[in-house]
């Protein structure tokens, strides 16, 4: 077996990318502290072809020098925007129709691996704060809490790794669907 070399790999154009039919999936980061967090989560929307990300509260925004780092172009592919509060980019979501995913460890969440998406359905999944998590008024307010199964010491993941995990999964999940 031999490993591909990146001119051999199946890659769109910026143009392509923006043209292409996105998975119905809106990526909201929750006052995300690290900016190289923050490039890892559009570096996954770009691989996934996530429909967006929204930036909220204090968490970084494009240009920035530790946000290209991570992302290496994806902040030239994904769209983004900006909002004061989560809460205000859930708003915005829920009147566009999306359905909102909390990702937390709360009372009555759905594992991940248990949760099935519906066909037809758009989804925003809020990921939150490197320390404190999502804000306990988007998880009050979300549609559906998902949690993460982990089994060690910790029960804790980094951001960008969680975001990684679940997008994957619902991408999985919401093609099989389509």
């Amino acid at each position: 077996m031999r490993k591909l070399l990146n001119e051999e790999l199946p890659r769109l154009s910026v143009e392509e990318f923006k043209e292409t039919a996105k998975t119905p999936l809106v990526l909201v980061l929750d006052n995300v502290r690290s900016h190289l967090n923050v490039g890892s989560v559009f570096r996954t929307a770009d691989a996934f072809l996530v429909e967006a990300i929204y930036l909220c509260g204090i968490t970084g925004t494009p240009p920035h020098r530790d946000i290209f780092k991570t992302a290496l172009g994806a902040t030239d592919t994904v769209t983004w925007k900006y909002t004061e509060t989560t809460e205000q980019a859930i708003e915005e979501l829920r009147g566009m129709g999306y359905k909102i995913l909390a990702i937390e460890q709360a009372e009555n969440a759905v594992m991940l691996d248990a949760f099935v998406p519906e066909a037809g359905h758009k989804y925003a999944v809020v990921f939150g704060n490197e320390v404190d998590g999502v804000e306990q008024a988007v998880v009050s307010n979300a549609d559906t809490v998902i949690e993460i199964p982990q089994y060690g010491v910790k029960h804790s993941l980094n951001i960008s790794v969680s975001a990684g995990i679940v997008v994957w999964d619902l991408v999985c999940k919401l093609r099989k669907l389509s």
